[in-house]
């Protein structure tokens, strides 16, 4: 694909140099549908990345912006804090039918600030009100987002550096296969809560996330995060999943804890709860956790109300039917698998292991450098991928939901030629 030296001239000049995806696609995006973008010059791109998991449902999805513009050309409430509008009702309604009620979660909504580390803020203070201690225990690897709070329990050195003050109340404990099989797990983290002498302050929670997307896409076992469950349980800590990239359908389950079978005291959504990019969180939590005072936590633009209208939509279009889009994503993400051993076949000395769950997917080289040559390759051969891991050394892989299989072939190949081509 021949792309023209676009003008970026405004963007270098005037915009901070804390911008980051920009650099590894140099061209000016225009417009966008399903799962291709367009730049000014008309070159299409296929999306691998999906918002960074905030488009499940692809780019203007026709369904929900249908539904948004009727919306608004009825001087639909736009902003409304946490009054009580006809388009939060909808929402809750559809998320209490549609999601809630058929998996026997009892959960209270409560909507934070519109990101994913305003939710996740939310559900730590949360926490050390109902426990009364302040310690958080996270995992290695972790990424909770960058406001304070959520810096504190994220593991990346170079995200933590950004605060600038002391990182403290956060305590972090090994991923699932940190030690790559060879000590029990929990052994560590156990020792430290019955040991009087250990130094480590009793807990208020645990903060985990089921698949670490920024993290290198490290995807925990069910058998782990049930014990987990298990240890919160017995020494007396909430247990806080983390479900904004890798909720609602992304590894397949409307939650990515359903396949371990476990209800978290705590939940985190964001990302992709809305259906059509526009800002939105969730914190859900036990009845009996609901402890908070009026407007103990709050935000200006926790009312979005065209999220409302969006996410019901969502709900109603990709959830009424049971398991459909469970089963679908599923299918696709055995067709990535597959390409994905072809890969790692073709280039077995070079991969050092591939994983995923649904529809995100991680390849890692040993060459660390190696995930930057891949997704610039891809970039100029026209497939939009991301790196992860805490040294940028995983290809990330994360399509919408609503990729189609030959969409997903076409990627799938323009990577393999990417991997091929970067030798």
């Amino acid at each position: 694909m021949t792309i023209t030296q676009p003008d970026l001239s405004v963007f270098e000049t005037l915009e901070s140099e804390v911008r980051s995806y920009c650099r590894g696609w140099p061209t000016v995006f225009d417009r966008a549908q399903g799962s291709r973008m367009y730049d000014e010059d008309g070159h299409a791109y296929l999306d691998f990345f999906a918002g960074a998991g905030s488009l499940n449902y692809g780019h203007n999805n026709p369904v929900l912006k249908r539904a948004l513009i009727d919306y608004l050309e009825r001087d639909g409430v736009t902003h409304g804090l946490d009054m009580s509008t006809t388009a939060k009702r909808a929402f809750l309604e559809a998320f209490q039918n549609l999601v809630l009620r058929p998996r026997d979660l009892p959960y209270k909504v409560m909507f934070p600030g519109p990101t994913g580390t305003n939710a996740v803020e939310s559900a730590l203070k949360l926490a050390r009100k109902v426990k009364g201690r302040e310690a958080i225990v996270s995992f290695t690897n972790a990424f909770h987002g960058m406001s304070l709070g959520s810096l504190a329990v994220t593991g990346n050195a170079f995200k933590r550096a950004g605060a600038g003050i002391p990182l403290v109340h956060g305590t972090p404990m090994p991923f699932d296969n940190y030690f790559d099989g060879q000590v029990p797990d929990f052994l560590w983290f156990e020792r430290l809560l019955e040991d009087q002498g250990s130094g480590l302050n009793k807990p208020a929670a645990v903060i985990v996330e089921t698949v670490q997307g920024e993290g290198g896409i490290n995807v925990a076992r069910p058998e782990w995060l049930r014990a987990l469950k298990d240890l919160c349980h017995r020494q007396d800590m909430l247990l806080i999943v983390d479900d904004i990239q890798m909720g609602c359908g992304r590894t397949g389950a409307f939650f990515s804890f359903e396949e371990a079978g476990i209800t978290p005291d705590i939940v985190t959504v964001s990302k992709s709860i809305s259906g059509y990019g526009l800002p939105m969180s969730l914190c859900l939590f036990k009845p009996e956790l609901d402890i908070w005072e009026p407007g103990e936590h709050n935000g200006t633009f926790r009312g979005n109300n065209p999220a409302f209208v969006t996410a019901a939509a969502a709900l109603e279009t990709y959830w009424a039917d049971g398991s459909a889009m469970e089963k679908q994503t599923r299918g696709r993400g055995e067709q990535v698998e597959q390409a994905l051993v072809s890969i790692t076949e073709e280039n077995l000395t070079d991969v050092k292991e591939y994983r995923g769950r649904g529809l995100v997917w991680g390849i890692e080289f040993h060459d660390k450098d190696r995930a930057d040559r891949v997704a610039k390759r891809a970039f100029e051969l026209g497939l939009l991928i991301e790196t992860s891991g805490p040294e940028s050394e995983v290809v990330k892989l994360l399509p919408a939901l609503t990729i189609t299989p030959d969409e997903l072939d076409e990627g799938l190949r323009t990577l393999a030629r990417a991997v091929r081509e970067t030798a």
